[in-house]
């Protein structure tokens, strides 16, 4: 009998790690004026990039509806995260971009992230933490560093 752990776990396993993190994140981020926001938020920012973008072009990054896309750009308009502008080189277009306040979340999650991953680092050891993320990055084709996370878990 194999003293290995049944197949299923793993992704579990991975899950709650993922899930663990993304709490501990917006718990911080919250202390950090920033409340409200939601995992998906990050995703949204995440596709929105530097450039901007559009409602379609966004649904179609994250795997969702243009409706749902602009359900969550109106929200986060609302909460002084997005706000939309003409598009200078096409002024049928509506571009969606990070203000001020997006960036200022974007940049307190990349530190946020990274003393989280400190203290993973405490509790793992930072060699074996290293080794961890080595090892994913050989089992994790790139193609699946995909943003539509939102639309494949609800099914979009």
């Amino acid at each position: 009998m194999s003293s290995d752990p049944p197949g299923y776990e793993l992704p579990l396993r991975l899950l709650f790690a993922f899930r663990g993190l993304i709490d501990d994140l917006h718990a911080e981020l919250a202390k950090q004026g920033h409340p409200g926001l939601r995992p998906m938020h990050g995703f949204v920012f995440q596709a929105i990039g530097p450039s901007g973008t559009t409602a379609v072009e966004l649904g179609r990054t994250l795997g969702v509806t243009k409706q749902a896309a602009g359900k969550t750009i109106d929200t986060l308009e609302r909460l002084g995260y997005l706000h939309r502008e003409r598009d200078p080189e096409d002024g049928r277009r509506l571009l969606v971009r990070l203000t001020d306040r997006g960036l200022d979340c974007l940049a307190k999650s990349a530190q946020i992230f990274d003393r989280l991953r400190a203290e993973w680092a405490e509790t793992l050891g930072a060699g074996r933490l290293r080794a961890m993320e080595e090892d994913l990055r050989k089992v994790v084709s790139p193609d699946s560093a995909r943003l539509d996370l939102p639309g494949w878990f609800s099914g979009h």
